[in-house]
């Protein structure tokens, strides 16, 4: 290398050139030309300003850009080739728009969401008053610190089908749960769909706060139980919404069927092994379709094992019987009642009859029949997982019985 190189190789870079004074005195005031009232201005004369507007901004500075949406954040109604430009621009541009701008639409929203970063997002669930399409525009790409922002913005509105979609996602970001179980929008069928892949602490929430009664219902169509079982199979419609209110939990019709004299008499007989033979005679007995036993039996935590013998009406000792029918482990090495079957215990105490039987015809009914395909998907993720604690006999049953809604 000669000297002249070497020379120029210890020459640092030159800084960038700072705009000229006069280009930033001329943002600023086509800015104030953009900014001012109607009776100063007409509309064809501000558009053609936000043109000429854009066109320089399209090669200012980061800086410059900032300083103009600054400016604009405060008008009423902005330009919309402005608040495109400016909403999807690099954040410390867009900021001042959307903390700080009241009016802008849904469209700008829900475009500058769609093409701009995480963050921008975040910004957008935290304005005041988010309405149901943005929030669902938002809650649909999935971003789990997105959705937390807006169940923590108690000014946003969720629909129906945000609040699903939530839902569905709270089976990977477990965390958004008590965020979601304080939105008003929540309802009890929301509530028992997520209760499958809650914690024990949430689960005891839910049963807590969503497990009502249906004394109201039946009050308002007892007299019609009689009317709608005469005609029998003329109307399943009916005897479906009958079958939810009624206060009776067993199929009583199938101990005649049945080689069991009682239900108790088949959990008694699963106690040693609970084979998919005598699971499916439980749940025939139990009146519960097939989808609803599987979920029962290979769900990790127990708790619906609690439910499902409240519910119909079984003494205590049935708990115990299927949890060693489903080789669970009863007793600590202590010798003492092990944790996670005491848990069991304190949530059959803790829920009455009637509520236990609301929360597992909701189970039976929604997972039948009433849930979105997204809230369906998420009950059936993980399944495998669910069942791959048990021994192959039982693992196998269990798997097949679970598909047996499909067939």
């Amino acid at each position: 290398m000669n000297s002249a190189a070497r020379t120029s190789s210890l020459v640092e870079p030159e800084a960038p050139k700072a705009p000229p004074r006069s280009r930033l005195t001329l943002l600023k005031r086509l800015a104030d030309v953009v900014c001012l009232p109607t009776n100063q201005i007409n509309a064809f004369e501000r558009a053609m300003t936000a043109d000429l507007l854009v066109e320089m901004l399209r090669d200012a500075s980061v800086a410059e850009r900032e300083k103009v949406a600054g400016r604009l954040a405060v008008l009423n109604e902005i330009p919309g080739v402005l608040v495109r430009l400016l909403l999807r621009d690099e954040l410390p541009v867009a900021r001042a728009l959307l903390v700080e701008a009241e009016r802008l639409t849904d469209a700008d929203l829900i475009s500058c969401l769609y093409n701009a970063s995480t963050e921008h997002r975040r910004l957008i669930a935290q304005r005041r008053g988010v309405s149901e399409v943005v929030a669902d525009a938002l809650v649909d790409m999935g971003e789990p610190p997105v959705i937390e922002t807006l169940l923590r913005n108690d000014l946003v509105r969720l629909s129906h089908q945000g609040v699903e979609s939530i839902v569905a996602a709270t089976r990977d970001a477990s965390y958004l749960i008590p965020l979601l179980l304080r939105r008003a929008e929540l309802r009890p069928s929301h509530a028992y769909v997520m209760f499958w892949w809650a914690d024990a602490e949430v689960r005891k929430i839910i049963l807590q706060r969503f497990a009502v009664s249906r004394e109201i219902l039946r009050e308002a169509v007892d007299d019609v139980f009689d009317p709608v079982s005469a005609e029998g199979a003329e109307d399943p419609l009916s005897r479906k919404a009958l079958r939810f209110i009624d206060r009776h939990q067993r199929n009583h019709a199938a101990i005649d069927k049945s080689p069991f004299g009682s239900l108790e008499e088949a959990i008694a007989a699963g106690a040693n092994g609970l084979t998919r033979e005598i699971a499916e005679e439980i749940l025939y007995l139990a009146g519960l379709q097939p989808m609803t036993g599987a979920k029962i039996f290979t769900d990790p935590g127990g708790e619906p094992l609690a439910v499902l013998c409240k519910a119909a009406g079984l003494p205590r000792g049935c708990v115990r019987q299927l949890w060693r029918g489903l080789d669970r482990q009863e007793v600590d090495r202590s010798g003492e009642l092990d944790h996670a079957l005491e848990r069991v215990m304190i949530i059959y105490d803790m829920v009455a009859v009637d509520r236990a039987q609301t929360v597992l015809r909701y189970w039976d009914w929604s997972l039948t029949s009433a849930l979105t395909p997204a809230l369906l998907k998420a009950i059936r993720e993980g399944e495998e997982a669910a069942v791959g604690e048990y021994s192959a006999p039982r693992r196998a049953g269990m798997m097949t019985l679970s598909r047996d809604l499909d067939r």
